[in-house]
């Protein structure tokens, strides 16, 4: 004995596909906020958060600042994305992003970045401090108005991209102190260092799409890699010190001291071995330690903290 099927309408078919397509949609907007590259924004604030208030801090200005910060860094990445949506569309790595594949159009993308931008700075002005507002702002604009235009023009916009990179942990700072003291330019100091070792292993990766593209990159410019190298040096070096500010200055002790000075010592070797060789395999070490060291350098100068 068998049983028939019973004939389906288009109409039965129609809600499932919206669906899908709303889903496909959403999670389209989504990736023009950059989740993951901007998980370390988040987490650097927190920190600076967290610094500054000390371990009496609030749990709900916490949050406000956290959220806040998030809808702003997401607004600077979907204008960003925008604003490259053609050299993205030139690059393996990014041309399957919503606006450089088309899935979105720039104008819908370009609501919706200064949507969440505006609602950030507010949700930070009315829940926290003027100031940590003013420095997201500051944060905003040097990403957008001078960072993205600058990469299509100069291998200096390495070191413009840097300032706004380091710049979320001193919102946290300011959210928590309503002042920007000397401590939280070491927080800041400390991740543009970083920051310079880790986009140099990214540009080297990366240097036949970034040449594609149009863009100046350092490894771009000069292929043989001594530049980059020495400046990968450089930095690590600058780092090392810095790093250990925070035990010195009495924002950390000296387990935050000795974890620094092991990792720093660490990252140093990994930058020095690649300024060296500059080989491919060097360079994706030194992207995965640089990874690594971060959030392992603060989330011991927070547990020092506590």
């Amino acid at each position: 004995m068998s049983v028939e099927a019973v004939p389906r309408s288009p109409e039965d078919f129609a809600a499932p596909r919206a669906m899908a397509a709303t889903r496909s949609r959403t999670s389209d907007f989504v990736a023009l906020t950059k989740p993951r590259l901007n998980l370390l924004v988040v987490a650097t604030t927190a920190g600076g958060y967290y610094l500054g208030a000390g371990p009496g801090a609030n749990a709900l200005s916490l949050a406000n600042v956290t959220l806040a910060t998030a809808l702003v860094a997401g607004g600077s990445a979907a204008f960003n994305q925008v604003m490259e949506r053609k050299v993205d569309a030139l690059m393996d790595r990014t041309r399957r992003r919503p606006v450089a594949d088309g899935r979105l159009s720039p104008r819908h993308s370009l609501i919706f970045a200064a949507a969440l931008s505006l609602a950030g700075l507010l949700w930070l002005a009315l829940t926290t401090t003027l100031l940590a507002s003013v420095v997201a702002l500051i944060t905003l604009l040097t990403y957008v108005v001078l960072y993205t235009p600058l990469k299509l023009r100069t291998s200096f916009a390495t070191v413009v991209g840097a300032i706004p990179g380091a710049l979320p942990p001193m919102i946290g700072w300011a959210a928590a102190t309503d002042t920007l003291s000397r401590e939280a330019w070491v927080l800041f100091a400390i991740i543009f260092l970083w920051q310079m070792p880790h986009f140099l292993a990214i540009a080297w990766l990366f240097k036949d799409d970034y040449g594609r593209a149009g863009f100046p990159m350092l490894p771009v410019l000069e292929p043989d890699g001594r530049s980059t190298g020495y400046q990968v040096a450089a930095y690590a070096s600058a780092l090392l010190p810095v790093s250990l500010v925070p035990s010195l200055m009495g924002l950390s002790g000296l387990a935050y001291f000795a974890v620094a000075l092991v990792l720093g010592v660490a990252f140093l070797v990994v930058s020095l071995r690649f300024a060296v060789s500059r080989t491919r395999r060097d360079a994706r070490v030194l992207f995965f330690t640089s990874i690594a060291y971060l959030p392992l350098v603060w989330l011991a100068m927070v547990l020092d903290r506590i």
